[in-house]
């Protein structure tokens, strides 16, 4: 897909920051609060494979469109991607899940 020379690089760069201060944020509060170690560990894997998700688009989109097997390049660059975004929403509710009994361990 054609774009722009500068978009590819400012995507890169937006994805990388943003998941790199969601990291540093979650490392943070896994320090402060050592309490719950597996509900961070299923966040820090989620926010891994998210960024692989979109490793895999942004591979997807950077494809020279005139290849001849182009679309479907495309077409499973996007497949791989959506397995491994669902991948990393699995992790998120199993994070969410651990979070959630821990609550109802302090309530009690």
């Amino acid at each position: 897909m054609p774009l722009e020379q500068e978009v590819s690089g400012l995507l890169i760069g937006g994805v990388s920051i943003v998941m790199g201060i969601a990291i540093l944020v979650t490392v943070f509060l896994w320090m402060k609060n050592k309490s719950n170690s597996s509900g961070y560990i299923w966040t820090l894997l989620h926010l891994l494979l998210v960024s692989v998700a979109a490793y895999f688009v942004l591979k997807a989109i950077a494809i020279d469109y005139n290849h001849p097997m182009a679309s479907e390049e495309i077409s499973l660059q996007i497949g791989i991607s959506g397995v491994v975004w669902a991948s990393s929403m699995l992790c998120l509710m199993i994070a969410l899940f651990s979070f959630s009994k821990e609550r109802k361990h302090r309530a009690s």
